[in-house]
């Protein structure tokens, strides 16, 4: 029979050791936090749940760091500096202890590399599939956050990185024998599979965007379908040119092979970069701090006054997709 540690061993083997110092060693029942003078609390949550958000096979620690990217995405959006989290995991009765080590090891990871640690969280078992969901807290000088309803006519709609990598990523996880997947060097089939698996949250813009943004939010459903939601939320509409889009090298490639990839590239969800709108003057100041915090910014289109749907071109020519984006219903 197969011996695993109580839920009480569980904890102080796996998560307390990568618990910061609010979560009080994970021997309390709550956390204790303190907000930084003239600061604002922002908070989020996600639930990923083993064969929606995930594939159950997947390297337990890309789940961990997926599971906290997703957070930390949300709170770069919002122009947050992340403050720590909490998480809730239910295991399904075949765990084993090395997958949770695995687990712990790559959560805790990523919490060192954006300064978000461990505060708590709760354990328990499930009989259905694994899920796994992180509530995140971050912090923004008071009346900083950058909301989703603030874009104006005559802003200008800018991202970060590049759109459609995670998403041709996916495709490669699923379907590894497709003949673009196999005219791709394995370079570029190593880039797209890593950034489908390990979200690249933009912790570093936070301070960028609550300079610049005017409007904001993540890119996790995909692009085309996540803009027309800040747009909706703003009371507005614009253009999206997908010629402007950032594409990188190996998306650039997969696409050549396969045309019909642009439009999983921009509606595929969890590029897990940042959308904004900015006034068009700032623009150059824009680039100039996020090229040196080492994420670049593309122009990509334009806000419009007016509530009719968002107008999308590609080539100088109307771009239909079939969905704009990601949805879980």
């Amino acid at each position: 029979m197969l011996l695993r540690p109580s839920e009480d061993d569980l904890i102080a083997r796996y998560f307390a050791p990568i618990a910061g110092p609010g979560g009080l060693s994970l021997k309390d029942d709550a956390a204790l936090v303190a907000v930084p003078d003239g600061a604002e609390l922002v908070v989020t949550v996600d639930a990923l749940v083993a064969g929606v958000h995930f594939f159950a096979d997947d390297p337990p620690e890309t789940i961990a760091v997926k599971a906290l990217g997703v957070n930390l995405s949300d709170l770069a959006a919002k122009g947050a500096d992340p403050l720590g989290f909490v998480l809730a995991l239910a295991l399904p009765r075949d765990w084993m202890p090395d997958w949770l080590k695995a687990f712990a090891n790559g959560l805790g990871q990523a919490a060192e590399t954006h300064g978000c640690p461990l505060l708590g969280g709760d354990t328990t078992r499930t009989p259905g599939p694994m899920m796994l969901s992180i509530t995140a807290l971050g912090t923004v000088p008071k009346g900083k956050m950058v909301r989703r309803t603030h874009a104006q006519p005559g802003d200008v709609i800018a991202v970060s990185g590049t759109i459609g990598d995670a998403a041709l990523g996916l495709k490669i996880r699923k379907t590894p024998a497709l003949d673009w997947v196999a005219a791709l060097g394995e370079r570029d089939f190593g880039f797209l599979l890593e950034r489908y698996l390990k979200p690249r949250p933009r912790v570093v813009l936070a301070p960028v965007l609550r300079e610049y943004a005017r409007a904001g939010m993540d890119v996790s459903d995909g692009l085309v379908g996540d803009l027309a939601k800040m747009l909706r939320a703003s009371g507005v509409t614009g253009i999206l040119r997908v010629d402007d889009v950032p594409l990188s090298a190996a998306a650039h490639a997969a696409i050549g092979y396969e045309p019909a990839l642009m439009a999983d590239a921009v509606t595929g969800g969890d590029d897990y970069e940042v959308l904004i709108t900015l006034q068009p003057e700032k623009v150059a100041d824009l680039k100039a701090a996020a090229k040196k915090a080492g994420v670049p910014f593309s122009v990509i289109g334009e806000v419009k006054a007016g509530t009719e749907p968002l107008t999308v071109t590609y080539k100088g020519e109307s771009f239909e997709t079939a969905s704009g984006s990601y949805s879980h219903f």
